[in-house]
């Protein structure tokens, strides 16, 4: 029979809300992306948030596995770009790489600097946690939400899940932690980017993005089982293992290869802010969200 344990929590606050959820089971910690009235959309709040859990998380000895799940209706609907809590012009005092302040810095560097540090840096942060991490995706999954879930060691979707990255609209080679042609196969890749598409979470689950399908009514049950089993597992033998598959990645070229598209992400910012003045490439914010609508046009 086994031991109930009371949950572990830390309501960890910011300036209006509290954009992340922690409290953990027994050796499990549960991250709940918590705007669920925006799709769970990722603000400077909500990623320092995600980052100063997972540092809770990583410093507690009875936390073997964490798991980064959404509130509400999806996973996460990407980067906020145009929420009433959009704070990208913000500074944040403890900054989490040893890159400087975007704020007030002119032209191009404003949004390379700011990149650099909330979503290129911290990612890369993320996937080197020594504790196995898990994405419990359901709904959406687009576009900054395929940040969150690749850094996640396991992906285990519920069969209502779909994933997308809609940036080439905006003139924009994929996201900033650029990992389409490791997650997916090349080819695959390219018709994920260039389509715009939606990709059901059974098709992902065909291409080895995703570890398990399930059905949306048990994909909590099925995330705890799996994250239980790991959590039996020697704590040094689990961060070794991701070191090590970690460290195969980036020989086969993950790191460099990420380097370079970070690059050819500024420069389409910098084309859009010369060519139309938008630094989202032109794209209309409505657009935008009006693409995410969209239904899918391949089934897996």
């Amino acid at each position: 029979m086994s031991e109930t344990v009371e949950p572990r929590t830390a309501d960890i606050r910011y300036e209006t809300e509290t954009p992340v959820l922690y409290e953990t089971r027994g050796a499990v910690a549960w991250l709940t992306l918590n705007r669920p009235e925006f799709a769970n959309s990722q603000n400077s709040q909500m990623t320092y948030a995600i980052d100063d859990c997972l540092r809770m998380a990583v410093a507690d000895d009875a936390v073997k596995v964490i798991v980064l799940r959404g509130a509400g209706k999806h996973f996460s609907g990407g980067h906020d770009i145009g929420t009433p809590g959009r704070d990208v012009a913000k500074s944040w005092p403890e900054r989490k790489t040893l890159w400087y302040d975007h704020v007030n810095k002119p032209g191009a560097e404003y949004f390379y600097a700011r990149e650099q540090e909330v979503y290129l840096g911290m990612c890369r942060r993320w996937r080197e946690l020594p504790k196995p991490t898990i994405a419990m995706v359901h709904g959406a999954c687009i576009a900054g939400g395929l940040m969150l879930a690749w850094v996640c060691d396991l992906i285990v979707a519920a069969d209502d899940a779909y994933f997308v990255d809609p940036v080439v609209r905006m003139g924009i080679p994929g996201v900033e932690y650029f990992a389409h042609p490791y997650e997916l196969n090349p080819r695959i890749a390219k018709e994920f980017l260039f389509t715009g598409e939606r990709m059901s979470a059974e098709r992902a689950y065909q291409m080895g993005m995703v570890n398990r399908v399930v059905p949306r009514a048990d994909l909590e049950t099925a995330t705890t089982q799996l994250a239980e089993r790991i959590a039996g597992m020697p704590r040094l033998g689990l961060a070794l293992t991701k070191q090590a598959i970690n460290h195969v990645e980036d020989l086969q070229g993950k790191r460099l290869a990420m380097d370079a598209v970070f690059h050819m992400h500024h420069f389409a910012h910098a084309q859009g802010d010369l060519t139309t003045g938008n630094n989202l490439g032109g794209m209309d914010v409505k657009a935008m969200a009006s693409a995410n609508k969209e239904k899918p046009t391949r089934e897996g």
